[in-house]
């Protein structure tokens, strides 16, 4: 054996290379020659590759052109690779070396984790817990409740950016609730909703706004990954069509909330089926969908486990018929919006009022509905005993008669709210208010250009004790004439906005701001050119220590009068307005003197005599602002405004 040892002449063996081509090999018989002797225990013999025959002309290859990397694995090799490492975190550093490997990573299903198919060998073997002493709960073994919330909008929209967020909160509570904003860059797709899918079963939320190469496919994975799903929008997905809602409706039972909006592929047909199998759905909203008709709206109102608390139409090409159903069939509806049905007529409003059977609903919005007159809107009151909140814009045959008639049989009215219906007159509104429910609480007429001045002084005057809140917003045909009679008759307003009537002057708002009873708490101006310092003055000095929000917008004859008295009287306002006046650097100053001020939000757009004077009196807010309007601001610089931004980073700042 020595002389093998010893043995003379040359390394090499043959012309292929040296005798021991790696140190693998030396050690090899280094153990082999241990053993012979029994200077050594023996080992385990290590695994020895055959040389490569080449053939007559063949030549070795490089090595650096040879592959040695895991990659070259296909890709069901790496997936069952991949599917076996022990836990989350583990899974999402791996997902950090390439596309390839998180892409491979978030197809693995939960259930197709070798970790949780079986117990590993080491668990098994583990002993008994010591019960005195508190054992710490692993991080990697948290339930996946859904906690986590993400939003993605536009060019932040990628399949990638999917597979990383389905990765990354599985170790972190799980994906809950996916908002998808797309655009005319987005570039999810199905492989996307697939990752989601496969790595996030508790998803509960799903929302999806322009995403046109998400197809029926990527749906149904949703569907078969995320069984406990409440909510589904699908606004401008063109690709989803009723196979995809199906789909959802099958395996999802859970569904509570569906949106469908702008989809020419969904229609009758998906309805029927949701309505057959969603049996915990409350809400509804269907918007501009031309394949939607009576058929699908009846078979999901109509359904025996129908349990709708919820319904919003808009832009559909339903009839009659639909509002006949949902007034037949809508016992558990509590709020009803119905915007630009063109094909509804008065019977159908007649028929949804008189059928009774939305005795508990509290809240419908009629919008450009030709087909609203009074005698379907008194048919709604009459057939809603519990209705409290009414929005009807558009309604080009609503009269004075109708609303009278309407506010006598509304009797749980709270909440009225009338826009750009043009036959209304002043007499029919405060007609209403005097039949109506002494608990209304808030009026709001907006756009109605029939609602102006009268000349003469009405017989009886209503007296509106409970009203708290009253709007009057363009309606140019009412003067301070009508505002002086509010004052008198609304002794408990707290929100007044009378923005853009022109026609306010300091003379019309006196009397509500001296009778008064409780504090006025939100006063709304803007476009009220014709107020000045005096007005706001006196109103700071009455409802000081009540008034929260202050809205000047556009009010030029405000100066910095108005800033001291606000600094003066205001304790507890937290949201002022002063764009477009005539404020300058002295008002600022004032305000950021007033150390009884909080103001977190606070608008100087176009004050054009504010200038760099200001800075440091707006650093000084830092401590409360969160909202900060500079826009049109032409003397300040570029400069001032980086300042402001870098002093105050937890102020939002528009320049």
């Amino acid at each position: 054996m020595a002389a093998l040892v010893k043995r003379g002449g040359s390394d090499d063996f043959c012309s292929g290379g040296p005798f021991f081509s790696n140190l693998m090999e030396q050690g090899l018989l280094v153990s082999l020659a241990c053993s012979i002797d029994g200077n050594c225990p023996p080992r385990k013999r290590s695994r020895v590759i055959a040389p490569l025959v080449l053939g007559v002309g063949e030549r070795v290859a490089d090595k650096k052109h040879q592959p040695r990397s895991i990659d070259t694995l296909p890709d069901e090799c790496l997936f069952e690779i991949l599917r076996r490492l022990p836990g989350d975190k583990e899974r999402s550093n791996s997902a950090c070396v390439s596309k390839r490997w998180l892409i491979l990573l978030s197809s693995i299903r939960s259930s197709e984790l070798a970790a949780q198919m079986k117990p590993s060998v080491k668990s098994m073997k583990k002993t008994l817990p010591d019960l005195n002493n508190l054992v710490p709960v692993n991080e990697n073994e948290t339930e996946n409740n859904g906690f986590l919330t993400r939003r993605l909008v536009a060019e932040e929209a990628t399949d990638i950016r999917l597979a990383s967020i389905a990765l990354g909160t599985c170790s972190r509570g799980g994906l809950g609730k996916l908002f998808i904003q797309g655009g005319d860059s987005t570039r999810v797709s199905d492989a996307g909703l697939s990752a989601i899918a496969h790595a996030c079963p508790s998803l509960r939320v799903l929302s999806m706004c322009m995403t046109p190469l998400v197809t029926d496919a990527g749906i149904a994975e949703i569907a078969d990954g995320c069984p406990l799903l409440e909510k589904l929008d699908l606004c401008q997905c063109p690709q989803i069509s009723d196979k995809g809602l199906i789909t959802v409706a099958q395996k999802c039972p859970n569904l509570m909330s569906l949106t469908i909006e702008a989809s020419s592929s969904i229609s009758n047909k998906a309805l029927q089926v949701v309505g057959r199998f969603c049996t915990k759905l409350k809400y509804v909203t269907i918007k501009d969908c031309p394949e939607v008709g009576d058929q699908g709206i009846a078979s999901l109102v109509s359904s025996p486990s129908s349990s709708l608390e919820k319904i919003k139409l808009q832009a559909l090409n339903i009839s009659d018929l639909a509002l006949a159903v949902i007034g037949q069939y809508g016992k558990n509806l509590t709020d009803l919006s119905l915007t630009g049905l063109k094909n509804v007529g008065e019977k159908g409003f007649w028929v949804m009022g008189n059928t009774c059977g939305l005795q508990k609903l509290r809240s419908i919005t009629v919008n450009h509905c030709n087909g609203l007159t009074e005698v379907g809107l008194q048919a709604i009151a009459k057939g809603s005993p519990l209705l409290k909140q009414v929005f009807v814009r558009k309604s080009c045959d609503l009269s004075d008669a109708g609303l009278v008639s309407f506010t006598e049989k509304a009797r749980a009215l709270e909440n009225l709210h009338i826009e750009e219906c043009h036959q209304l007159t002043l007499m029919g509104v405060l007609g209403a208010l005097l039949t109506c429910n002494p608990e209304l609480k808030s009026l709001s007429l907006m756009r109605c250009l029939g609602i102006k001045d009268i000349d003469y002084a009405p017989a009886q005057l209503p007296s509106c004790k409970s009203l708290e809140s009253l709007t009057i917003r363009n309606c140019p045909g009412v003067t301070s004439a009508s505002l002086q009679v509010v004052g008198k008759i609304c002794p408990r307003l707290q929100k007044v906005d009378f923005g853009g009537q022109a026609g306010v002057t300091d003379a019309s708002l006196i009397p509500l701001i001296q009778s008064s009873e409780v504090g006025i708490v939100e006063v709304n101006l803007s476009g009220c050119v014709n107020v000045s310092d005096a007005l706001v003055t006196m109103l700071v000095k009455a409802h000081g220590s009540t008034l929260r929000m202050l809205n000047l917008d556009g009010c030029k004859k405000i100066t910095d009068r108005s800033i001291m008295a606000i600094a003066q009287s205001c304790l507890v306002l937290n949201d002022l307005d002063l764009s477009c006046c005539t404020i300058g650097d002295y008002g600022v100053a004032i305000l950021a003197s007033a150390r009884q001020l909080n103001l977190r939000m606070l608008s100087l757009a176009s004050c054009s005599k504010i200038t760099q004077k200001s800075l440091p009196f707006l650093l000084n807010m830092g401590q409360s602002i969160v909202g900060l309007n500079l826009q049109h601001c032409h003397l300040i610089s570029t400069d001032a405004i980086n300042l402001l931004e870098e002093r105050l980073w937890l102020c939002d700042i528009i320049f």
